[in-house]
């Protein structure tokens, strides 16, 4: 891999720069294939769930909410155990919890003993795992590449995860047409050992590390108020805080959309959710390829787009022609998340990347508990376009009620793009 890329231009030098680094190759080689297991594990969990509860939107929801309540509670705790720990072993850990619960999973299933609140029970558990894992992830990448390369691997990264969501959506909507879910969550388990084995061959003298933060109280309180004094950092985090529980949560009614709308199968959801990964991976390419930081009219303007391109596609009157708009709909999504992502990890102290990465999940995945089961009981009551056009309506309005305020309390976007050089 190291001939091809020396061997390649300077713009594909410039996109795959971070698979220069070998720790970096190994931490994307493994995250591929757990991520296209953990793909295939949440379709099968949500058709999984539907099978159970006879199509009940409401329980779908409830299971998503199950997922990502303990966001709300442990993911700011995640960020402060990133600080104050060695990541990669810390990760190592959790991915073997995660790992653990998909198979746990899958043989209640094969074995025909599985109900509901076997679902609901895992579905938080595996939560719980996530929640510390996700800001302990995400804070390691720059102990990978650094911070010079930190936006390209981060679009890399997004580009790694889209690749594994084209993948598993597609493997897993044939496989539960053949065999049933249960062996979809096995194969996610057997999954889990590719990101951890690569974990532990990581050449450790090579990590770009800033050392541990000692314990000390009060330090998850002075991240909080390190963020309040950055009216940059307070844009950002509260557009992601909106966009994803009203617009981003969208993906969770695409079973219902498939299933319950027109009338059709597993791999119909599949392919809705290939075809939005497609997208996505395209928006990631783009990003691996940009040289500058992101700037913040990027975040809106990419926010604004993806919430109008979430009604369309909420509109549209067949399946064919939503299936056309996931792919401009991927696009925009992974645009706003990669560049809201590089923003704010860009722009923090080391010593606090830990803990500001734990308050970014915290508002990407804790808007969840409450926008899913919003989504499932809007879903039953008006059919399952009333999620998107609605979500997506509520995003776009939000997106220009953030640029007011903005505009109002900042003297306007310019200047606060201008502020301290933050955003580049």
């Amino acid at each position: 891999m190291t001939a091809l890329l020396d061997s390649a231009s300077p713009g594909e030098r410039s996109t795959f720069a971070s698979l220069r680094v070998p720790n970096y190759r190994l931490y994307a080689a493994g995250q591929i294939v757990s991520l296209a297991g953990t793909w295939m594990q949440r379709v099968a969990q949500d058709w999984l769930v539907l099978d159970l509860s006879r199509g009940s939107a409401t329980a779908l929801g409830f299971a998503a909410a199950l997922q990502f309540t303990p966001t709300l509670v442990l993911s700011l705790w995640g960020g402060v155990l990133a600080d104050r720990v060695d990541k990669r072993r810390a990760m190592m850990a959790l991915q073997a919890a995660m790992g653990l619960c998909a198979l746990v999973l899958g043989v209640a299933v094969v074995s025909g003993v599985v109900e509901l609140w076997h679902v609901y029970l895992l579905c938080l558990l595996l939560g719980c795992f996530s929640a510390l894992d996700v800001p302990v992830r995400q804070s390691f990448v720059p102990e990978l590449v650094g911070t010079a390369q930190l936006g390209n691997a981060v679009a890399l990264n997004s580009l790694t995860f889209n690749l594994a969501r084209i993948v598993g959506p597609s493997v897993a909507g044939v496989l539960i047409a053949v065999t049933g879910t249960g062996w979809v969550f096995l194969i996610n388990a057997v999954s889990f050992v590719a990101v951890i084995t690569a974990l532990a061959r990581m050449d450790t003298a090579r990590l770009h590390r800033t050392g541990p933060v000692s314990r000390a109280p009060g330090q998850l309180r002075a991240a909080l108020h390190y963020v309040r004094g950055r009216p940059d950092l307070v844009a950002v985090l509260a557009l992601v805080f909106l966009v994803s529980t009203f617009g981003i949560n969208f993906y969770m009614t695409l079973a219902l959309l498939a299933r319950n709308v027109f009338g059709l199968g597993a791999d119909a959801y599949g392919l809705l959710t290939t075809l939005l990964a497609v997208g996505s991976v395209a928006g990631a390419f783009f990003a691996a390829r940009r040289t500058q930081r992101p700037r913040l009219r990027l975040v809106t303007g990419s926010a604004l787009v993806f919430g109008v391109l979430v009604v369309l596609a909420g509109l549209m009157p067949t399946y064919l022609l939503t299936g056309v708009v996931m792919v401009p709909l991927g696009m925009a999504a992974l645009t706003f998340t990669t560049a809201a992502n590089a923003t704010v990890q860009l722009s923090v102290e080391s010593a606090m990347r830990g803990r500001v990465m734990g308050l970014y999940v915290l508002l990407f995945l804790g808007g969840t508990p409450v926008g899913a089961p919003l989504l499932g009981l809007l879903a039953e009551q008006y059919g399952g376009r009333a999620p998107l056009v609605l979500g997506g309506a509520v995003t776009a309005v939000s997106v220009l009620v953030v640029a007011v305020v903005l505009t109002r309390r900042g003297g306007g976007v310019r200047s606060l793009l201008r502020a301290k050089g933050r955003l580049g």
